[in-house]
C-alpha cells in the first residue's frame, strides 16, 4: 500500500478518534444522578479578577452518591465559588458550613432520565455522523490519488473497518452512559 494511502489512513483514524472524545467529552456534562465531582468541570469562579477553573481554588470530592464538597484554599473564595456554581446554572443549590461548600445533588425522576436517556443518544448520533463524515472524506481523497483499482478498493474496506469499528465505540459508550442514567 503507497505512503499516501498510509497517511490518509492514519489521519482518518485520528479524526474518528477526536469525534470519540468529543463524545465523551459532551456526556460528561450530562449528569447521571449520582455526585461526581466532573459535574463541577464547567464552573468557573472569579479568583484575583480572573475567571478561574473551579479545582484550581478547591478542592472537590463526593463522599457519597448524593454529595459533593468543595473545600477551598482560601475561606474567603466560600462566596466566589458559590457564586460560581450558580452562574454555571447546572441546577444546584450550594450551601456552605463556613469552610466547606455543600452540593445536596437531587435524584432524578423517572421522566428527567428518560429526557437525559434520550438527550446521550442525540450526541452518540452526532458522534456517528462525524464518524461517516470522516469515513467519506477519506474515500474522497482516496479516489483522487493515482492508485489502482485493486489498491483503491483494498483501502475503502480499510476505511469501512475503521467507521465499523469506531461506530461500535460509539454505541459502547451510549449503552455504558444510558446503563448509567438509567440506574436508580
Amino acid at each position: 500500500m503507497s505512503e499516501e494511502v498510509d497517511i490518509i489512513l492514519e489521519s482518518t483514524e485520528e479524526d474518528m478518534k477526536k469525534a470519540l472524545t468529543h463524545l465523551e467529552k459532551q456526556l460528561r456534562n450530562i449528569r447521571a444522578g449520582k455526585a461526581n465531582p466532573s459535574m463541577l468541570e464547567p464552573v468557573k469562579v472569579e479568583y484575583y479578577g480572573m475567571m478561574t477553573p473551579l479545582n484550581q481554588v478547591a478542592n472537590v470530592s463526593a463522599p457519597d452518591g448524593r454529595t459533593l464538597i468543595i473545600q477551598p484554599f482560601e475561606k474567603s473564595m466560600i462566596g466566589g465559588i458559590e457564586k460560581g456554581i450558580m452562574d454555571a446554572n447546572l441546577g444546584f443549590n450550594p450551601t456552605n458550613n463556613g469552610d466547606n461548600v455543600i452540593i445536596n445533588v437531587p435524584q432524578l425522576t423517572e421522566d428527567r432520565r428518560k429526557e437525559l436517556s434520550k438527550q446521550v443518544k442525540s450526541e452518540a448520533e452526532e458522534a456517528k455522523i462525524g464518524v461517516r463524515n470522516n469515513r467519506r472524506s477519506a474515500n474522497n481523497e482516496l479516489k483522487e490519488l493515482d492508485i489502482s483499482e485493486d489498491e483503491l478498493n483494498d483501502a475503502e474496506d480499510k476505511v469501512q473497518k475503521l467507521t465499523d469499528k469506531y461506530t461500535a465505540k460509539v454505541d459502547d459508550i451510549f449503552e455504558h452512559k444510558k446503563e448509567e442514567i438509567m440506574t436508580v
